[in-house]
């Protein structure tokens, strides 16, 4: 029997409406393929130039319109946090194609292979403070940063639980409880606290984040699952990208772990308007998604039909006339999504 799943689909802006009908031709192609799956996409056209033209970016009950769905696929825009989706995973590996800046990765590729965990809910972004004094030489701003034992522990969980999930087992928690006295103290205890259920499972060790960025360049190997603050996480992050050589192709999940609510996956690129409506859009970062999306929606069932489209992708992008001109090649977004729906063919043996 066939499951389906009902995606909500939100372009958004520029290439996002590009690479989400690329995205979305893929994974129809795929549950083709797989036979045991299918999609349901329902497009929402919530975007800035919507906004512009009509006045409001979306509806009251657009919120209640999400939640029918069981994942949310976005393109690229600016875009409201959903209520539980605390946890934000962005893995980060070199893709056949992209050339590494580490010379030590452009020999063992193999070295850079993390899943950067972020909070994604308090701690620095959780929008507290104020301004006294304002437009005078006395003005004051103060930010105050939110850390909740139930929040660290949650994000706590579920990063012993992905390291516990991966093949080496290690994780690496990112403080900076030697300056910042009272949240990130609060941080360490909870993840010392957390770690004593995985003792003899998962290896752990804690880097200060500024020590955090030598490891990264330096030492990549020795890092698997990495666990920051909503702030850390989000810097480190875009490291790690640009240290895989694959800025414009990353993807990004925003969880909610409690499966309560729908879950979102979209790439991290922006909306490229310099490049919109020309056809030449990387879709990579958008099927990278879209396996993380497939990843998530199998509960473990369907990790093996992710893994495959994964190797579909990277199958296109180490052969030099199917990369866009991003990574040195002249194809464009068309002819990436056609050679990927072909290599899923290939992979699954059709």
């Amino acid at each position: 029997m066939s499951t389906t799943y009902n995606i909500a689909s939100i372009p958004g802006d520029g290439i996002g409406t590009e690479i989400t009908e690329a995205a979305e031709q893929v994974l129809h192609k795929l549950a083709s393929v797989v036979g045991t799956f299918n999609f349901n996409f329902t497009t929402f056209d919530w975007s800035s130039k919507a906004y512009l033209e009509r006045g409001w970016y979306m509806p009251e009950d657009g919120m209640q319109q999400l939640a029918k769905h069981d994942a949310i696929y976005f393109g690229a825009v600016g875009w409201p946090s959903w209520n539980n989706q605390y946890v934000n995973v962005r893995p980060t590996r070199i893709l056949p194609g992209t050339t590494a800046p580490l010379a030590q990765c452009q020999k063992r590729p193999q070295d850079l292979d993390w899943v950067i965990i972020r909070e994604n809910s308090e701690g620095e972004y959780a929008g507290q403070g104020g301004t006294t004094h304002d437009n005078s030489p006395h003005t004051v701003a103060t930010k105050v940063a939110i850390f909740s034992r139930v929040g660290i522990e949650g994000i706590m969980r579920f990063a012993f639980e992905t390291a516990k999930s991966r093949p080496r087992r290690k994780l690496t928690m990112v403080t900076k409880s030697n300056a910042q006295r009272h949240g990130m103290v609060l941080w360490d205890k909870v993840f010392y606290e957390v770690a004593k259920e995985y003792e003899g499972v998962v290896e752990y060790d804690k880097m200060l984040v500024d020590a955090m960025t030598v490891r990264m360049v330096n030492n990549p190997q020795s890092m698997d699952t990495i666990v920051a603050t909503n702030l850390h996480a989000d810097i480190l992050s875009d490291l790690a990208a640009a240290l895989a050589g694959s800025t414009g192709i990353a993807p990004s999940s925003n969880l909610d772990p409690t499966r309560q609510y729908p879950s979102m996956f979209e790439p991290i690129h922006g909306s490229a308007p310099d490049i919109s409506g020309q056809g030449i859009a990387n879709p990579v970062g958008a099927f990278w998604s879209a396996a993380e999306m497939v990843r998530w929606l199998g509960r473990g069932e369907l990790d093996k039909v992710a893994d495959g489209l994964m190797q579909a992708i990277e199958n296109v992008t180490s052969n030099p006339q199917t990369r866009t001109k991003d990574m040195g090649g002249s194809a464009n977004t068309k002819e990436v999504t056609d050679a990927v729906m072909k290599q899923i063919d290939v992979v699954f043996g059709k």
